[in-house]
């Protein structure tokens, strides 16, 4: 049998040999949770202000009390995935935003700050049902041998791509549709879908055993 406790010489071609689909999945799956936070915390705090004269105050607010249900909620979802698995709690919170992308922007049209404030409070709940699992989904996807590398690729691979991009992606969309933001809850649905697609074919997680969690989906096969 191979022996799990073996460190690989260098963990990161070890993963990129047995492991390239699982690293692909959790950046796939973090695409929406990323991008999504960085929309709702940082590109439209600047829409909201410019764009529909919302007050700076009402926006930073409106983080600042989703920013600390967090701090509850977060952990109230990890343990919720803990009970009902990985995949449900996740797929859930990603079916939410998909729908929520094409809320957002009517709330904010609105210009009243109790809907501007549900919006980006109800987003930032919806972030919290991807974020809480997140970190044990993308653990559990690695075997033993390469679970630091491999989790950590795919949640680092996958930041430039999502929350990196997002504000420039949604602000030249923006600008291309001439300040309608229809684009740009088209890009946050895209986002979305992609994530659902990955979440779907990723296998449940919660009951593996940790030893060999990911052997299987990845290649690893006893010698």
């Amino acid at each position: 049998m191979k022996d799990e406790r073996k460190v690989p010489r260098v963990p990161l071609l070890e993963v990129w040999r047995t492991q390239r689909r699982e690293v692909f999945l959790a950046m796939g799956a973090r695409l929406a949770e990323n991008g999504f936070f960085y929309i709702l915390t940082v590109w439209v705090l600047s829409y909201a202000t410019t764009k529909l004269g919302v007050a700076r105050g009402t926006m930073l607010n409106a983080v600042l009390i989703g920013s600390a249900l967090q701090l509850v909620v977060v952990p109230w979802f990890g343990a919720l995935s803990d009970r009902v698995g990985r995949r449900p709690v996740y797929l859930g919170g990603t079916v939410f935003l998909l729908v929520f992308a094409f809320v957002l922007f009517p709330l904010l049209g609105t210009r009243d700050p109790f809907w501007v404030s549900v919006a980006i409070i109800a987003g930032l709940l919806g972030h919290a049902a991807l974020y809480g699992p997140q970190a044990a989904l993308f653990a559990e996807l690695f075997g033993t041998r390469t679970r630091y590398t491999g989790a950590s690729l795919g949640y680092q691979l996958a930041a430039p791509f999502a929350g990196g991009l997002a504000p420039l992606v949604a602000a030249s969309l923006l600008g291309w549709s001439g300040g309608a933001p229809w684009p740009v809850a088209l890009y946050l649905a895209v986002l979305a879908l992609l994530t659902i697609v990955s979440v779907v074919l990723v296998p449940e997680t919660s009951r593996s055993d940790l030893a060999r969690a990911g052997g299987s989906a990845a290649g690893e096969k006893d010698a």
